[in-house]
């Protein structure tokens, strides 16, 4: 087969069978469906012989494993999206769940063959549709590596992690020459839908990359942290070590003296799973959360914590969906949760509420309550409210949450508790010694984790160096746990 590589390389792009030979192990990848073509008789096409009708599929391995992979090539019709391109798609699809292993999309492509008409929309619909039966059965990873407007947004925006390339990652649901025309708008295709702004703004992509050796190289990283199948078993990494001395010691020492000085939660983590594990995905959404997949004695796990370095670690729409989703996954795959919490509350304001922070909120909740996987929480520092309860607590279904001695748990913090039950004290100066008084009772009466461990709803205080090891005995206890309490019912209704 013959494939016209200048033309991408003059664009400073990769052409498609080159990607799939990057992403995959050498000479693993078999093509299948080649000799597929268009059938469409108008506008001229019947003239046009479109090799293997725009898109490469077939199946190869990463990592000595096998993935399913397609790439659109840009160079044959522009990518488009015909019956028989969206057809072999949703083909592949289907074979990798029945052959059980992950699908990889690189999507380069100019939209809908608009020649074929209603027969486009149709091959659209049939990739649709086996992405939503794929998922939660296989893995599905998108990388971005062109174009992808109109209804071509809709197949990655369905998968579980979509992988942009700086410069060259383009999507949004109407190009610039549509928002011109309608909205009367100049904008760039990179300002309206690049790498950038859908990693940090919109929260799209899941991982931004400077060029396409490196994308190729962060999937095939993934894949070593994921299940390749619902039901698989990942073999136990000896690739990670861990320094027990130096990070135990490390760790006493993160937390700020001062309750509202804020610090880097990727450091309590890193001090906690296996040495240059964590592989943290949508780093540049949400900063006020972290989530990712990490080691711990050498097998994985996901990673949830709320950030004090990002907007104090507060609960917004933005983290709340990032969570939700994330925690979704892991559950989706059987890959243990673990969250750590150092969270004020959700976002209190106008702006919050109107963009619906209670449901979104409800996301994080709705995901924590429905995961049967092991979930081990720890509370480094505050937890307050409603954000304690969302943030994997005993009430929702945690099965062990430790707490530093440190940590505080209440309805509030003390300043806002002793502001309401003290209101008409605070207004009177002669009064401070005694409000004084009550702000620090109320700190050591009602916020102490003592309290919550007195009512069973912490498995037990900790200190700080003792928690990796508390983790990975509770991930042993929680190695085969069932669910068994399941009410008769088809499915929930998630909130949206």
């Amino acid at each position: 087969m013959e494939y016209n590589l200048e033309k991408q390389h003059a664009k400073g792009k990769l052409h498609a069978i080159e990607r799939i030979n990057a992403l995959c192990d050498k000479d693993s990848f078999k093509e299948i469906y080649s000799g597929v073509r268009h059938n469409c008789t108008s506008f001229g096409m019947e003239k046009k012989d479109i090799p293997y009708d725009g898109v490469i599929t077939g199946f190869g391995k990463i990592n000595g494993r096998k993935v399913a992979v397609y790439a659109q090539d840009f160079t044959v019709q522009g990518g488009s999206l015909g019956l028989m391109h969206g057809q072999k798609i949703a083909q592949i699809i289907e074979m990798a769940v029945a052959a059980r292993c992950p699908v990889i999309g690189i999507n380069d492509s100019g939209g809908a063959r608009i020649q074929e008409g209603v027969d486009a929309l149709c091959g659209y619909g049939d990739l649709f549709y086996q992405n939503v039966r794929a998922s939660g059965s296989i893995p599905q990873i998108s990388i971005i590596a062109g174009p992808c407007a109109g209804g071509a947004v809709y197949s990655p925006g369905l998968t579980d992690f979509i992988f942009a390339v700086d410069k060259i990652s383009q999507l949004f649901i109407t190009g610039p020459k549509v928002v011109k025309s309608v909205m009367f708008m100049d904008i760039s295709a990179e300002d309206l839908g690049g790498a950038s702004i859908h990693s940090k703004k919109s929260g799209v992509a899941h991982f931004r990359c400077e060029t396409e050796n490196e994308c190729y190289k962060q999937v095939r990283d993934l894949l070593d942290y994921i299940p390749h199948y619902y039901g698989d078993e990942l073999v136990k990494s000896e690739k990670f070590k861990f320094d027990a001395h130096k990070k135990e010691k490390a760790i006493q020492a993160i937390i700020p003296e001062n309750p509202r000085q804020g610090y880097d939660i990727r450091d309590v983590i890193n001090s906690v799973v296996d040495d240059d594990s964590f592989y943290e995905t949508s780093k540049e959404f949400a900063v006020n959360c972290v989530t990712g997949f990490a080691k711990i004695e050498g097998r994985s796990v996901g990673i949830v914590a709320n950030n004090p370095s990002g907007v104090g670690g507060v609960l917004d729409c933005d983290a709340s969906d990032k969570i939700a989703k994330f925690v979704r996954y892991c559950d989706s795959f059987n890959l243990p949760i673990v969250t750590f919490v150092d969270v004020p509350g959700f976002i209190p304001g106008p702006q919050e509420e109107q963009k619906g922070i209670i449901r979104h909120g409800a996301k994080i909740i709705y995901a924590y309550s429905e995961a049967s996987v092991p979930k081990v929480t720890v509370i480094t520092r505050k937890a307050y409210g409603g954000a304690y309860i969302a943030m994997c607590s005993k009430h929702i279904g945690a099965d062990f949450v430790y707490a530093w001695p440190k940590a505080e748990i209440a309805v509030m913090g003390a300043e806002g508790a002793i502001g309401i039950l003290y209101a008409k004290e605070l207004a009177d100066p002669s009064k401070a010694a005694e409000v004084a008084q009550k702000s620090e009772e109320y700190k050591a009466e009602i916020m102490t984790p003592k309290i919550a461990a007195k009512r069973g709803y912490i498995s037990e205080v900790i200190e700080p160096q003792e928690t990796r090891a508390r983790i990975v005995s509770s991930l042993e206890v929680l190695e085969n746990k069932t669910n068994m309490d399941k009410p008769l019912k088809k499915h929930g209704n998630v909130p949206m």
